[in-house]
């Protein structure tokens, strides 16, 4: 098979959905497992129904590979194959996390064996897709937001390894993993395409700071690049990173993604005063594409409550905004789309999907917050209205073509 271009762009729908698909270890040492907390594994077909007034045709999944794999070198897909079913039922696009912040039970990013082993995983994960899927375009991303579990895992104790003060060892045996996994991915299969998902975020010093202070905030700033250099082998080429690595650049944008260092403070999106040291989406986006040039999507992005439809009208305009730009968006994922629970405290739910979670009746049921229903029709009127005309392009493997978009990159 040949391998497609970064020109290609491989997904059906500009708007996604992202279902919360953790396995990881809590802050209290427990395992989560998000698919059958949410319900969605029990209502995939229920879920993928739904979604289809709101013209979503491509989904993030995750296969869960502390679920996958009990024992070494074992896999078990099954499940994975009854969620490939319900998407070929639905006509569904479903791109696949390998590692959604869930590693089996005897591994860390810091064991020697990490590497070695998410590269049999993925070598593994190629030959059951395509022992089922011969011919479909797969969209792969390999490890999901380096930078945040390097975070949480290596500095902040929230999950294994349960560290501080090692993200760097973290974040590097993290990005091992990856760009090992990458290359069996190619290998098994060449025609791959591999999306990359990190946060996008912006650090600014205080106001009337000191110069330490304003050097602690360029340089936080710049680190969240660092698992996508390590990526293209700007950063630590002795992993092996490569810019033909890097494919579909994804990034993950959400309400808290900017905020002051020294003290912490979050800067607001919607103050009626706005910060100056804000920073709009698009500018963030576009100097992101100028530092990787590659077709990017924002791969993550939603509210919690009330102010969701005022986030959609505000990532709407954004999007619009990069699209007129001529920059190559090629997509934008509600994330959750289904609500979800916190990690740590289960009992507390987000309200941030654009189905919340009715907690009263089996599932959990869902049910439709219809402002937020509203708001994303009309974003994605103002989305469409922004495109260029769509040309015709004969299909390739059920896959709909479509022109370059603008979106946003991620990092933290």
């Amino acid at each position: 098979m040949a391998i497609l271009t970064s020109d290609s762009n491989p997904f059906r729908s500009f708007w996604w959905g992202g279902y919360e698909c953790t396995d990881q270890l809590n802050a209290f040492g427990n395992r989560v497992d998000f698919l059958p907390l949410t319900g969605h594994l029990q209502l995939i077909d229920e879920d993928y129904a739904a979604q289809k007034p709101f013209n979503i045709g491509t989904v993030r999944e995750g296969i869960r590979w502390a679920m996958i794999e009990k024992t070494p070198y074992q896999y078990d897909f099954s499940t994975v194959k009854t969620m490939l079913d319900a998407g070929q039922r639905h006509g569904i696009q479903q791109i696949w996390d390998l590692c959604h912040f869930g590693y089996p039970d005897d591994l860390t990013p810091l064991h020697p064996m990490f590497a070695r082993r998410f590269a049999a995983l993925c070598r593994a994960f190629v030959d059951f897709y395509r022992s089922v899927r011969p011919d479909d375009v797969l969209i792969v991303t390999p490890i999901n937001e380096v930078s945040f579990m390097s975070w949480l895992g290596g500095d902040a104790n929230g999950t294994s390894p349960y560290c501080h003060g090692q993200g760097w060892r973290v974040k590097y045996g993290l990005m091992r993993a990856y760009i090992e996994g990458s290359y069996a991915l190619r290998e098994a299969d060449p025609s791959i395409r591999l999306l990359s998902t990190e946060p996008l975020i912006s650090i600014v010093p205080p106001p009337n700071s000191w110069p330490e202070h304003r050097r602690d905030a360029r340089q936080s700033h710049e680190n969240q690049f660092q698992a996508t250099d390590m990526l293209s082998g700007r950063l630590c080429p002795e992993l092996g990173g490569n810019p033909d690595l890097l494919d579909i650049v994804g990034f993950n944008y959400y309400y808290d993604n900017q905020w002051q260092l020294h003290p912490y403070r979050k800067l607001g999106w919607n103050d009626p005063q706005m910060d100056p040291r804000w920073v709009p989406l698009h500018k963030l986006l576009r100097k992101a594409y100028q530092r990787y040039g590659r077709p990017f999507a924002i791969t993550e992005t939603s509210h919690p409550g009330v102010d969701r439809p005022l986030w959609w009208r505000m990532i709407a305009e954004e999007c619009a905004h990069v699209i007129r730009k001529g920059l190559p968006l090629w997509g934008t994922c509600i994330y959750p789309i289904i609500d979800r629970p916190d990690w740590d405290h289960l009992h507390e739910w987000h309200r941030s999907g654009l189905w919340d979670a009715d907690l009263s009746q089996p599932g959990p049921a869902r049910v439709l917050h219809q402002p937020s229903a509203e708001a994303l029709l009309q974003a994605q009127a103002v989305v469409s209205a922004a495109k260029p005309p769509r040309r015709r392009v004969s299909a390739q493997a059920g896959q709909q073509a479509s022109l370059s978009l603008a979106a946003p990159i991620f990092k933290p």
